[in-house]
């Protein structure tokens, strides 16, 4: 029950902020301190996004946006964890693929769209394969960093007592390393939604961004202020959703 409660005051605690911002937001555009032109007040613009946006096929758009960002977020986060785990352990494997790493992570993910439409095509699957790639370097880095952080007591503890090496890793490495492991969650995901929206600017006739690039196209400020405010919504429930699972599988963190 305590625990309920004090997720609750998280959550409001959380969306004090926003709404301040949206009440000084308001009284400025009714007040006349914004061109509303560019800068529509908050309650024009939800208006348009319940009640004129679906109409418009927004929850089609956000349908579209999601899968890609989950099915490129979770395989991106799946291979980065693996790797990150293996390089952490195997000494052979990081001198293996950290030169690589090292050479690929600087360069911007979405600049390779262009080299990834021409091979996956401006379906779907490029759009997941950049989000996966965001995804997979992000937690790579964390999960290495890590396994590098386990005290060397465990090693010398599973050494003494023989634990295998399977245990080893689902009950030592894997629990130990999970804070930073989390940390490259949380980033992972607010980086694709920054990607998946870029993607879809350009060859995509579904989704948030291709809604937002429409919406400049045709100067209809109040769905692309609605396409803008969705994504804002979608990356503060991903990020929260991660914060409550991290806080039950890393409960010893917010005790330190």
């Amino acid at each position: 029950m305590n625990s309920v409660r004090n997720d609750a005051k998280r959550l409001l605690i959380y969306t004090i902020s926003p709404a301040v911002l949206f009440v000084v937001w308001e009284i400025c555009a009714r007040a006349g301190f914004l061109d509303v032109r560019f800068f529509p007040a908050p309650s024009t613009i939800f208006y348009h996004l319940f009640f004129v946006s679906p109409e418009e096929g927004i929850v089609t758009d956000v349908i579209f946006s999601v899968y890609r960002i989950f099915a490129g977020y979770f395989a991106g986060c799946a291979l980065g964890m693996m790797l990150g785990i293996g390089m952490g352990l195997s000494h052979l494997l990081r001198m293996a693929f950290y030169p690589l790493i090292i050479v690929t992570y600087p360069i911007p993910k979405i600049a390779i769209l262009p080299l990834i439409m021409l091979i996956f095509g401006i379906g779907d699957l490029s759009k997941i394969v950049v989000v996966a790639i965001g995804s997979f370097f992000l937690v790579l880095m964390n999960t290495l960093h890590g396994v590098d952080s386990l005290a060397k007591i465990y090693y010398d503890v599973a050494a003494v007592y023989r634990i295998s090496r399977r245990n080893f890793i689902f009950r030592i490495v894997i629990p130990g390393s999970l804070p930073s492991i989390f940390t490259g969650l949380k980033l992972a995901i607010g980086y694709s939604l920054v990607i998946v929206v870029a993607a879809e600017f350009s060859g995509a006739d579904k989704g948030i961004g291709y809604l937002i690039w429409q919406s400049w196209e045709t100067f209809s400020i109040n769905s692309m202020y609605a396409g803008i405010f969705v994504i804002g919504v979608l990356g503060f429930i991903f990020s929260y959703t991660l914060d409550l699972l991290e806080r039950r599988l890393v409960p010893w963190k917010d005790k330190k």
